[in-house]
């Protein structure tokens, strides 16, 4: 036993380490990639001399095209470079880059002019809120929904159920999502349009409270869950039909041990195994938000808040995103080797 915690304390101390190098490669990717990709805060401002505004408010080639004719005056080029740090070369700016990112310091946002690390914890706690809302329920229903699919393959409910899950699988969130508003809240007003919370929330009774934003929550939390429940519980269901047909399933039965035994005490321990292995990297990137599914719904969360950045060029913003988000992913794939480790004894750290 003090053997197997001295292996796992080891792995997981290796698996951190090598996160560091793996996470410099990713910001230096990134980083290259935004210096080279046009409509920066100085694009930007020659957009709004020229009048076609931001990235995103309408700002096509055109308007770019306007704005790279336009001629700012050398000395305040040279004081709008200096001041964004685009004076020095490319590989001392992400030096710099990584001497803020040791303390924490993700920049400041060129279009909020606020620090980074400040908008993303405004916006986190609602991409945690949808996302965790949506994985509780997807990992409730679809694991026992699987495992009645397995026991009851070829009736008429695995069929009926094969068929929703399967156009839940094909549909993405995105496009549920615009149907969903089409026919519940703009054809029968049942649900808002957009947003977290209505007008007036803070006025509302604590019960007042909870029937609003279960209101606001409903769609979106159907949407979040759909791709990932579908997945979850096809993946469930092949998982344990598999087992359930294995040797050691039917050596069990031969020597004398019920079915259920065999089912629940046997081939359903085994059948955890694939669903452990997907549980930190669904849990890394439901905590992320979800772009486009924040952009339908109008929800200010981490999504959203991407996808605003990259249409107005917000390259601090990019960046601490794609670090926030390349950082749970990674270590969302240890938390998966773990919760497979937990879950098959046969797993040995370091070998």
């Amino acid at each position: 036993m003090a053997a197997r915690s001295h292996a796992l304390r080891d792995y997981v101390l290796r698996r951190l380490m090598l996160m560091v190098p793996t996470l410099l490669g990713i910001t230096f990717l990134v980083f290259l990639l935004c210096q080279f990709v046009p409509g920066g805060p100085i694009d930007q401002m020659k957009m709004q001399i020229a009048g076609g505004g931001e990235m995103g408010e309408g700002g096509g080639s055109g308007n770019m095209a306007r704005a790279s004719s336009i001629d700012i005056p050398e000395e305040d080029l040279e004081t709008l470079k200096k001041y964004y740090g685009f004076d020095k070369p490319i590989l001392v700016r992400y030096a710099n880059y990584l001497g803020k990112l040791a303390l924490m310091d993700l920049g400041d946002s060129f279009r909020y002019m606020q620090p980074v690390e400040s908008l993303i914890a405004s916006r986190f706690p609602v991409s945690i809120y949808f996302g965790l809302i949506a994985f509780l329920l997807t990992y409730v229903t679809c694991i026992p929904l699987g495992i009645v699919k397995a026991l009851k393959h070829k009736t008429r409910f695995d069929n009926v159920t094969s068929v929703v899950i399967f156009l839940g699988y094909a549909i993405p969130g995105y496009a549920l999502g615009a149907v969903l508003l089409t026919l519940f809240a703009v054809q029968r007003d049942w649900f808002p349009l957009a947003g977290f919370e209505s007008q007036g929330f803070e006025d509302l009774s604590f019960f007042g409270k909870i029937g609003d934003r279960i209101h606001h929550t409903t769609l979106p939390v159907i949407c979040y869950a759909i791709h990932l429940f579908a997945f979850m519980t096809i993946l469930t269901k092949n998982s344990l039909m598999e087992n359930m047909s294995a040797d050691y399933v039917k050596t069990a039965l031969a020597k004398g041990m019920t079915w259920p035994r065999a089912v629940f005490g046997h081939a359903l321990r085994n059948s955890l195994i694939p669903i452990a292995t997907s549980f930190g990297n669904n849990i890394s990137l439901i905590l992320t938000g979800s772009l486009l599914i924040e952009r339908v719904f109008g929800i200010p969360g981490m999504g959203l808040l991407f996808f605003e950045a990259i249409t107005a060029r917000d390259y601090p913003v990019v960046m601490g995103y794609i670090f926030i988000s390349s950082a749970l992913l990674l270590i969302g794939n240890l938390l998966s080797d773990l919760c497979v480790a937990g879950a098959d004894p046969r797993v040995r750290f370091g070998e």
